[in-house]
């Protein structure tokens, strides 16, 4: 089996591309990064890329007029890379629908909390507002809907009375460095796609959280 052609886009410190750079030189991820993605040239993501001997480009949205105009050169970019899977580790933009579309099945993202709850930012200090027991990670396929389209892994992680919106974040940091290397992993095997609205892992549909990995 050929190994999975991966671009990464980031926008910051890249901890998840690297959870996702040693599963793949550990062997664990049947799959390479090709190419890591930046919309921002000072994002320490690329010295971790850097280091991996990964190839690296920098597209600033700061030099194009609209939303639709990056992401047209962006896609172009990604697609001159020939991936398997687009991967969203910690990339800070609002993807158009054109985007997403070109990538439909093929793009993964990462989100800090219990999808459905808290879709957008602030995710850490809006569960602890809410006084929920638990908070986490989910793992999903994009859509245009803003942490809307299906939901592959999620990993819980219960809120401890002293938690401040930071404490509670690192908890969650931990837990997705396990879960987002494991299903690049499981795409790379070829078990896990998306069919019109939900996914699909081992031919069996996922419910609509996802597995739970806690």
């Amino acid at each position: 089996m050929a190994p999975t052609r991966i671009v990464v886009l980031i926008s910051g410190s890249g901890s998840n591309l690297q959870a996702i750079i040693d599963h793949c030189q550990a062997g664990n991820i049947n799959g390479e990064i090709v190419s890591v993605i930046s919309n921002k040239g000072d994002a320490y993501g690329l010295v971790r890329a850097d280091k991996a001997n990964i190839n690296t480009h920098v597209l600033s949205h700061k030099d194009f007029d609209s939303r639709e105009a990056y992401d047209e050169q962006l896609a172009k970019l990604i697609d001159s890379c020939n991936p398997d899977l687009v991967v969203l580790a910690g990339f800070m933009r609002i993807l158009t629908s054109g985007l997403v579309q070109k990538f439909k099945g093929k793009m993964l993202n990462i989100h800090p909390s219990l999808l459905p709850k808290y879709q957008g930012l602030n995710t850490h200090q809006r569960a602890i507002d809410a006084n929920d027991a638990y908070h986490g990670a989910s793992v999903h396929f994009v859509t245009e809907e803003l942490d809307g389209g299906p939901v592959v892994v999620q990993a819980k992680v219960a809120i401890l009375p002293d938690d401040t919106a930071e404490t509670l974040a690192k908890r969650v940091h931990e837990q997705e460095h396990v879960i987002y290397p494991l299903v690049v992993k499981w795409f790379s095997e070829h078990r896990l796609t998306m069919e019109a609205d939900y996914a699909v892992f081992d031919k069996q549909p996922l419910p609509v959280q996802g597995v739970d990995y806690s």
